[in-house]
């Protein structure tokens, strides 16, 4: 893995990945995709790892999306002939550890699609929000013409999508594209804080929690709250009235604690 384009360092059970490419706005090149990739796969692998924050380097960009200096010399083919082990926005989404999006600054195409296989956005002032696939001309293959959709609504999805205009921090908080937003010197302490407080959980339950929301959220309600119930009762079912008592003083001594 190239050192150069994505840095990763630890703080405790958390891992900070960082796209590293300051220099072109963090731009996803056919490296920079196929390491970020590695590297989701192998924190995926490593079990001292409970929980992920994503982020770029610098105050401009999260990720500008796609190199288009680069393709514009190999083709928009040279994207597509990368194979599915390449694919950073499907290594991000297998990960079974909670991944938290620390949004620096732009996340414009194909760096909103990675921006959005993340589990939790949080921005920065500087954090914005486009897609201009359309103005590219360039159809989008990395989940972002459904995913903002459902996360945002149909009418606001198709006003950014075939308007190219950027969305801003403020604006992206309210309509919920991201959790909240903090000042640019305090982001990363927000985003790894919240990442300590994920890896606090125990790692096969996080992996099953966040299954359950996923898979429930593709599904019609009635389906999803049956899926719930399933789940349920499989897993309740194994634990024991001693379980609930240890964990009920773990979480009352946590909660005198905040």
């Amino acid at each position: 893995m190239s050192e150069e384009i994505i840095l990763i360092s630890r703080d405790g059970p958390v891992a900070i990945v960082t796209l590293n490419r300051p220099q072109a706005m963090n731009a996803l090149s056919s490296a920079l995709r196929r390491d970020l990739a590695r590297a989701f796969r192998e924190l995926e692998a490593d079990d001292s790892v409970r929980a992920i924050v994503l982020t770029g380097a610098g105050t401009r960009a999260f990720t500008a999306g796609l190199d288009l200096k680069e393709l514009g010399q190999q083709g928009l083919g040279a994207a597509n002939a990368q194979g599915p082990d390449d694919n950073p926005v499907k290594a991000i989404e297998q990960t079974g550890k909670p991944v938290i999006g620390a949004i620096n600054g732009v996340a414009i195409t194909g760096g909103f699609e990675v921006a959005l296989a993340c589990d939790v956005l949080i921005g920065s002032e500087n954090a914005r929000f486009a897609d201009t696939h359309a103005r590219v001309g360039i159809m989008p293959g990395w989940g972002l013409s459904q995913k903002l959709s459902r996360l945002i609504g149909p009418y606001r999805a198709r006003e950014l999508s075939l308007s190219g205009n950027f969305l801003d921090a403020a604006t992206a908080a309210s309509w919920g594209l991201l959790n909240r937003v903090v000042p640019a010197d305090q982001l990363m302490a927000a985003a790894t804080a919240l990442a300590h407080d994920m890896a606090g959980i125990a790692p096969e339950f996080s992996r099953a929690y966040k299954r359950l929301i996923g898979d429930g959220y593709e599904l019609p309600f009635g389906e999803a709250m049956a899926l719930e119930a399933e789940r349920s009762t499989a897993a309740n079912s194994q634990v024991s009235a001693a379980q609930v008592e240890a964990a009920r003083s773990a979480v009352q001594a946590r909660g005198r604690q905040q």
